[in-house]
């Protein structure tokens, strides 16, 4: 009797990282001074997917 051979599974998509959008950076707001006046915005990495773009579950 011959086996079946079963169709590989395709793995499911990757889902979106939440806080960048999958993009693996997000921007923070730069402030100075006592009062803590806004001056301009800088990008980093985003430490909930360290950079990836991809959501970890």
């Amino acid at each position: 009797m011959a086996t079946r051979k079963r169709p590989a599974r395709k793995p499911p998509p990757s889902k979106k990282c939440q806080p960048c959008d999958g993009t693996g950076e997000v921007t923070r707001s730069v402030r100075v001074g006592r009062k803590q006046r806004v001056v301009g915005q800088q990008t980093g990495i985003c430490l909930a997917c360290f950079g990836s773009g991809e959501a970890t579950d």
